[in-house]
């Protein structure tokens, strides 16, 4: 029975209590909308509408019905904006070493770095996916592997791994094939940072600027030798030997990536050849033995 008088009983005022305190909690766990917030986006462009958000988000396209082949093609397009990002990159370090701006060329280096180090996380999502669950929907991938991205390509060729049959894969598809045939055509990030030490004086053999870019890199005495004394007298030299180190990070993480595909490949699918027609795993091995810079890691050797 209430009290005549109008007090409250104490059931009451604890359940007043328990009441205002979980408004309180509501509000305190709640961020109300900023009135300076833009809300109307009818005749305005969006954050959708900048990145194209509508065309990207629609590209998921599964071929099975299985819900791990989501996450198969989500990593691989991410993994090929990555490699577009670092192509961009290269490019543009290419253009800087070329005008001798430096300060730019090791800011853009630092960030392909760090794209390749995104890259091989990226496998350790990748490695969820088990042997039994890829099975499912394989057979869905026909032919498409990994080795047809141009995106890798790209990156390939302008880190001066080059190789005329590499092309092959890529006729289907002509503005994607003339313009690998230019970057292969074309000097490499490795190419420009010789001819740097050939303009400082420190190469004066002229055959090694001579070679033909469109075919693999092959260690020269004469490189070897400059980048020795570069690192010699660093002080000296401290712009080239700032460079070599980064390039040395380039590609010490570049065969990190490549270390983690294969290993996640093996882990995944063992010994199987690849969809493309590779031979899977042994094929990608072989990749590890290939240096971009390879005077770069020889002339530890000699120090």
């Amino acid at each position: 029975m209430g009290c005549p008088l109008g007090h409250k009983s104490a059931n009451n005022a604890d359940n007043f209590h328990s009441s205002s305190s979980q408004m309180h909690e509501t509000k305190a766990n709640y961020r109300e909308l900023e009135e300076g917030i833009h809300r109307d986006f009818k005749d305005d462009m969006s954050y959708g509408d900048y990145l194209n958000l509508e065309k990207i988000l629609s590209a998921q396209q599964p071929l099975s019905d299985q819900h791990d082949e989501m996450l198969f093609i989500v990593i691989h397009q991410a993994s090929e904006l990555w490699l577009k990002l670092a192509g961009h990159e290269l490019t543009c370090a290419i253009d800087n070493i070329k005008s001798g701006d430096f300060g730019h060329a090791f800011k853009v280096i630092s960030r392909v770095k760090q794209i390749l180090n995104q890259l091989t996380q990226s496998w350790n999502i990748l490695a969820t996916l088990t042997p039994v669950d890829y099975l499912k929907f394989r057979d869905a991938l026909g032919h498409s592997s990994g080795f047809q991205s141009y995106g890798y390509r790209k990156i390939e060729f302008l880190l001066g791994n080059k190789n005329a049959d590499l092309l092959e894969v890529h006729k289907a598809n002509p503005a994607v094939y003339s313009e690998l045939n230019q970057l292969l055509h074309a000097p490499s990030l490795y190419d420009v940072s010789i001819k740097v030490l050939h303009q400082k004086g420190l190469i004066d053999d002229e055959s090694v600027l001579a070679r033909d870019v469109s075919q693999p890199y092959q260690s020269h005495q004469a490189v070897l030798q400059a980048w020795i004394n570069v690192y010699q007298d660093a002080d000296e030299h401290f712009e080239l030997y700032e460079l070599a180190e980064k390039l040395v990070d380039i590609e010490d993480s570049f065969q990190q990536w490549r270390f983690k595909h294969m290993y996640t490949v093996q882990r995944i699918i063992g010994n199987k050849a690849g969809t493309g027609g590779s031979s899977g795993v042994e094929f990608l091995k072989k990749s590890l033995d290939i240096s971009f810079f390879p005077e770069l890691f020889e002339l530890r050797t000699h120090l």
